[in-house]
């Protein structure tokens, strides 16, 4: 068996072919459901967020496998072959397995250390276990990365003063104005996202703050939680004409204000930070004049300023990843010897019980002490003689040629396992 791994990531991949490549919410369990009905797929979980989309599968044959994933994203998405061939990345076995390990950790994200791809990775686990397409193997996997994500922010501090990616919009704003603690801000978005970049508008000291969001009453509850002013969406054109900064990010995949909606707006000058993937504001909107906007891929000069202050802690996860890795794939080389194991000591346990049957018989006047003492000598003779052959099979599963070798000792101990 062999994982693996196929998708686009915002290191690869510009927003403009990243946003044609987003699972939304209610896909994710369709194409979860049809990726398990593929024979050359065993297990199977989608990873899609703003910044990536990326599927982990367990299959038998590695090129089968990748060619399935692939033309399964090619159909699903109705991609060209110049945005397949250019951007799609593969990788399978140690690489995709400590590529999960670092992304839970947060240092494969556009800012090193966040906390929100661990809580995307766990929902993207616990959906595909919803849908009865994880087994053995992802199960295990998964489990083992959340743990080691968890451990690792916990230990190093790498999530210490953490920053999101509503963060870094935030900390652009304030670079564009310099202060922006008297802006009027308007949040389009009421999820984790919204909410997210509400706080940190105002850690920033902005106080005027209306939310937005296509459901009312979202807006009503988060604005509630956090002292602001909520509006319906369609008051959304009214409430930038007077604003100076908006921050959109929403989870719809259509646009939601274009070049046309915009233009007659207003005079006054108005900053828009979209953080959302699909955009949610068309970049064509930057040809107006009193209008400047800024997307997800705008935020990379914010997050290089901040990278030194996790660096050290990355290091030190870094080499612990290679740890986790190993002891995987140990746990992996385990598997196929645990029938092995169990034939053998079955076999074993079944010899001492007619060998003790048998001088039973033969000698039937042997009293109870007698007996265990029989039981516990011919029971201490098979464990010393099992010692060294569990350990060699144990070992035969780390072998190049693990299949081959286990045959062999299946053969010599006359050993019937079932497949």
């Amino acid at each position: 068996m062999h994982v693996i791994k196929v998708g686009l990531n915002y290191r690869v991949a510009p927003l403009e072919v990243r946003e044609k490549v987003t699972f939304s919410s209610n896909e994710i369990k369709k194409a979860t459901r049809l990726l398990n009905e593929k024979y050359t797929i065993l297990e199977n979980v989608i990873i899609s967020t703003c910044n990536r989309t990326e599927i982990f599968a367990v299959v038998e044959q590695v090129d089968d496998g990748i060619i399935s994933l692939q033309q399964f994203m090619k159909d699903w998405f109705q991609l060209q072959e110049s945005e397949f061939v250019n951007y799609f990345q593969n990788s399978m076995d140690d690489d995709a397995i400590r590529h999960l390990f670092t992304l839970a950790v947060g240092l494969d994200s556009m800012v090193i250390g966040e906390t929100q791809i661990l809580g995307q990775i766990r929902s993207a686990f616990l959906t595909a276990q919803e849908m009865n397409a994880t087994g053995r193997l992802l199960n295990e996997l998964f489990k083992r990365v959340i743990t080691f994500a968890k451990r690792s922010h916990n230990e190093t501090g790498i999530g210490e003063h953490a920053v999101s990616i509503s963060y870094v919009a935030v900390e652009l704003c304030k670079e564009i104005f310099g202060s922006i603690q008297d802006t009027r801000a308007v949040v389009l978005g009421a999820g984790e996202m919204g909410a997210l970049t509400v706080k940190n508008l105002q850690a920033a000291g902005v106080e005027k703050i209306t939310v937005i969001n296509r459901t009312y009453a979202r807006a009503v509850n988060l604005a509630e939680e956090l002292h602001v002013e909520a509006l319906p969406m369609e008051q959304l054109i009214n409430v930038l004409k007077d604003a100076d900064l908006f921050i959109s990010s929403t989870g719809s995949s259509e646009v939601i204000l274009d070049k046309t909606s915009l233009q007659v707006l207003r005079e006054k000058p108005l900053t828009i930070v979209d953080i959302a993937v699909p955009r949610d504001i068309d970049p064509s909107v930057k040809e107006l004049g009193n209008i400047v906007l800024y997307d997800v891929d705008d935020l990379q000069g914010v997050v290089d300023e901040n990278i030194h202050m996790r660096e050290e802690a990355a290091a030190i996860i870094k080499s612990e990843v290679a740890t986790e890795v190993c002891a995987f794939n140990e746990w992996v080389a385990m598997l196929d010897t645990v029938p092995l194991i169990k034939a053998l000591h079955k076999k074993s346990n079944q010899i001492q019980k007619t060998t003790l049957q048998s001088i039973h018989r033969k000698m039937p006047d042997l009293s109870e002490r007698e007996r265990r003492v029989l039981e516990k000598h011919t029971s201490s003779i098979i464990h010393q003689l099992l010692r060294d052959p569990l350990e060699t099979v144990k070992d035969m599963g780390k072998h190049q040629q693990p299949e081959r070798d286990l045959q062999l000792f299946k053969h010599i101990f006359g050993l019937e396992v079932r497949e």
